[in-house]
């Protein structure tokens, strides 16, 4: 038998959350996220969730290039450009769009001797301060690459440091959405300016593309939860518990010594830890489901087993049936929990971690 450790892909589920991305920019285009390997769901089964967008953004070529072996035909970008001029010409080949966000790029493309013409996304740096051209060359840029022979269509767009937070002192959306819209006034081209924070929590920002990620997977930015924007989990990471130690008041449990009874405890060992996926750091207290009960890990996380409070819980057996995130228990509460991001603990899946499909009432098995 498998180690008892699976993380179930729900198909359905990245159906929906792409239909709630939708509807909450009805007038918009969709280009959806599926970089790091679809936030660790698998770009397969990830392309077949997001059928119905209208794109997929992700900033890895060769996986771009994959995209298109396995089938997908409509827009594909690179969200963070090509790397090295010798990409360009995979770029022609597979007919991939590339976002363009510094002088290096640039002057790649401006010297390359391409068979074929691509599309450009021209990316501002509108306060972020990570890629990007500064607003105030933005129309100096695009005059270059329009001289471009290779290049065919301009868009733009930008990235928001703080959707989730709009008034934010240092830099605020508005401030972002002005520079943004400066930096292109009187240029012609589509406009890419929201991620998942700004497409659920700002229609107004919504213009020609929105570009959702951790949505569209059944996290969320923003501290109001996944479930009450109407987002459901994608993936669900369920264990077993493996072993059972009753001990008394002043037993230690784990690494360090660090987690100490202070009366009386049944401790459940469960399958999964941090070369899993499941964060080292996770501090006693996080929650877990055991038999549909909410309780708590205690002690360090260990490279194969977390250690939990089964006190509480009459039914708990060796067998039980745990959920470590997903259905039953937000991921972005044990994020939370662990001073993280609930994209952090998706991305992180190990590949010994069994992968279980799931699609409605169809459920099917198979190694990442």
């Amino acid at each position: 038998m498998p180690r008892p450790l699976v993380a179930t892909i729900d198909i359905a589920a990245l159906r929906h959350n792409l239909g709630v991305a939708k509807r909450c920019a009805p007038n918009s285009k969709v280009l959806a996220v599926v970089k790091a390997n679809a936030y660790g769901h698998g770009l397969e089964r990830s392309m077949r969730g997001f059928a119905d967008a209208d794109g997929l953004g992700l900033i890895e070529v060769d996986n771009a290039a994959r995209l298109r072996q396995l089938g997908w035909q409509k827009r594909i970008v690179l969200l963070e450009g090509f790397f090295d001029a010798s990409d360009l010409q995979a770029i022609v080949e597979h007919q991939i769009e590339t976002v363009v966000h510094c002088m290096e790029q640039l002057e790649m493309l401006e010297n390359a001797q391409l068979n074929g013409r691509i599309n450009v996304h021209l990316k501002i740096n509108s306060g972020m301060n990570r890629l990007g051209f500064l607003p105030s060359v933005c129309k100096a840029i695009y005059q270059r690459l329009r001289a471009i022979p290779a290049v065919r269509d301009i868009s733009f767009i930008t990235h928001f440091a703080n959707a989730e937070d709009a008034n934010n002192a240092r830099v605020s959306l508005a401030q972002q959405v002005q520079r943004f819209n400066a930096a292109i006034e009187g240029l012609p081209g589509d406009r890419c300016l929201s991620n998942s924070a700004a497409d659920l929590m700002h229609p107004e920002c919504a213009a020609d593309w929105v570009r959702p990620g951790v949505m569209l997977y059944g996290g969320t930015p923003a501290d109001t939860t996944a479930e009450k924007f109407g987002l459901r989990p994608a993936m669900t990471l369920r264990s077993e518990i493996i072993g059972i130690q009753h001990i008394v008041v002043g037993d230690a449990v784990g690494y360090g010594s660090s987690f100490v009874a202070d009366k009386a405890m049944t401790i459940g060992i469960v399958a999964c830890g941090y070369a899993d996926g499941y964060p080292r750091h996770a501090p006693s207290g996080t929650p877990i489901v055991v038999d549909g009960i909410k309780t708590r890990i205690v002690g360090r996380v260990s490279m194969d087993m977390i250690t939990v409070d089964l006190t509480s819980i009459a039914s708990a057996r060796v067998g039980s049936k745990v959920v470590l995130w997903g259905q039953d228990l937000p991921i972005d509460e044990v994020a939370n929990a662990a001073g993280t991001v609930g994209y952090e603990l998706m991305c992180a899946i190990a590949p010994r971690v069994q992968i279980a499909e799931r699609d409605d009432l169809e459920q099917t098995n198979h190694s990442i």
